[in-house]
């Protein structure tokens, strides 16, 4: 997944509009790398 993918996936939540510049890239890079270890297993 590409971090455009996830900020929009991530932009649905609320919380994630309460959060700093800094801690929403922080979350965005932790899902795509989430995300990405989930697809790599199957």
């Amino acid at each position: 997944m590409h971090p455009r993918e996830a900020i929009r996936i991530l932009m649905l939540s609320p919380v994630y509009f309460r959060l700093s510049v800094s801690q929403r890239w922080q979350l965005v890079r932790e899902y795509c790398r989430n995300f990405n270890a989930g697809r790599a297993m199957k």
